[in-house]
């Protein structure tokens, strides 16, 4: 089926005008990096196809129920960057639960694929719905129905990602774009008992071959701690000093400004490198009124999905929902230049050693190598910064001024829309 007719086969979507132009990947020796895969166009066409495919695509939906019961029933010309963080989520969730290798097989069931996506239904007891994301949006300064920025997005998901004990995640969310490691370790090491690895082990191994080796495979009282078996959670406990403690993954968003109305050409290269970091979830940014998730990057062109199409909202209560709506058969591209300067670099760390992994290449490829760093990389909290305490009884904010990351944009509602009929 081509592309045409595949978005045919789907009833009544709306595209908003000049922003659906979907382009197959163009025949070149440049390689492509997808969320730290290479490929290439000339011998892993099908393989990068496939790729981009698999990715959850979360899109503006319609006649769904009120948000907060009296609300608004469409997230049209609003909700793109609220569909955007939906997208680096789901990524995250995706590649803990099944791996980054993972593919969307539409004639496979996956359970806990299907579990993934049911988290992110349009529906007020989703843990990442539209609902349930606006309505934190609140705690924010953000009223349901305003848009949100990259930096509000985060600290909203943030909030929610408490809620999940399935995946248990450690979402950060960088302060005056620097990092510090010492704040994301003590986040990430969790202190846990026997059972608690137990329901870590059920956690890792859920959607594959159940280890027989979890509850009764307790091998070694250690001193400092309980050692298991499990290999996956071993591979976890491994990577900690204490083995009291396990690595809970890491979510990591780190907001910047990049200029004033447009990218600093100092950064462009530096952008393009965060493709190639076999731990980058993309970039949540967008280009002047709208926000797009880039996933990779192609010469001086970044691909990106976008959630600017309306589909009808869709129910994912069954064990094999139909998700054709939730993946995208071709990504879109634009020049890097063009990017809005506000965006969200967005990293996923297994374990603390991917986490280490990570700030050894970030601190050659991004920082040591470049006139002008994208962010900077610290062990220690900077000394005239409030503490750890102090941010979180503030909410998880600092006293520092971030609005500037999250500029308002004043959407353009008078672009006319048309409409597929199926």
């Amino acid at each position: 089926m081509d592309l045409y007719a595949a978005l045919n086969s789907s009833s009544a979507m709306t595209y908003e005008t000049g922003v659906v132009d979907y382009e197959d990947f163009p025949q070149t020796e440049e390689p492509v990096w997808i969320l730290g895969k290479k490929y290439s166009t000339l011998y892993d066409l099908e393989e990068l196809r496939n790729d981009v495919k698999s990715k959850l695509w979360f899109t503006y939906r319609k006649n769904f129920a009120p948000i907060g019961g009296t609300g608004p029933t469409t997230d049209t010309g609003w909700g793109c960057m609220l569909r955007c963080g939906q997208m680096v989520l789901a990524q995250a969730l995706i590649n803990h639960h099944l791996g980054r290798d993972w593919v969307w097989k539409p004639e496979v069931i996956n359970p806990t694929y299907v579990q993934i996506l049911q988290m992110f239904q349009d529906k007020k007891n989703c843990i990442y719905s539209i609902h349930q994301i606006a309505q934190m949006g609140v705690s924010e300064g953000k009223a349901v129905g305003q848009w949100f920025g990259p930096n509000t997005v985060a600290q909203v998901l943030k909030k929610l990602s408490v809620y999940d004990d399935w995946t248990s995640l450690a979402v950060h969310v960088a302060m005056d774009n620097t990092v510090i490691i010492d704040d994301i370790k003590d986040l990430c090491k969790m202190h846990t008992t026997s059972q608690q690895m137990n329901n870590t082990c059920n956690t890792i191994c859920s959607g594959s071959t159940k280890c027989n080796q979890q509850i009764t495979s307790i091998a070694t009282t250690l001193e400092n701690g309980v050692y298991f078996q499990c290999p996956k959670l071993s591979s976890q406990l491994s990577s900690c000093s204490n083995k009291r403690f396990v690595w809970r993954p890491l979510l990591l968003f780190i907001p910047l400004r990049l200029g004033l109305t447009d990218v600093n050409p100092l950064y462009i290269k530096g952008l393009k490198t965060t493709f190639t970091l076999k731990q980058s979830l993309g970039i949540i940014g967008g280009r002047p009124n709208h926000a797009l998730y880039f996933i990779g990057v192609i010469g001086n062109e970044v691909v990106f999905l976008d959630p600017h199409t309306t589909q009808p909202a869709t129910v994912l209560d069954t064990d094999s929902p139909s998700d054709e709506s939730y993946h995208c058969c071709y990504a879109s591209r634009m020049d890097v230049s063009q990017l809005d300067p506000s965006i969200a670099l967005c990293f996923y760390c297994r374990s603390e050693a991917d986490f280490d992994n990570w700030c050894n290449h970030v601190y050659k490829l991004l920082i040591a190598s470049e006139k002008q760093p994208l962010f900077e990389l610290s062990k220690e909290r900077p000394s005239h910064w409030p503490s750890v305490e102090t941010e979180q009884a503030q909410g998880g904010s600092t006293s520092l001024d971030f609005t500037i990351l999250d500029e308002e944009r004043i959407f353009d509602t008078s672009d006319d829309e048309f409409e597929l009929l199926g």
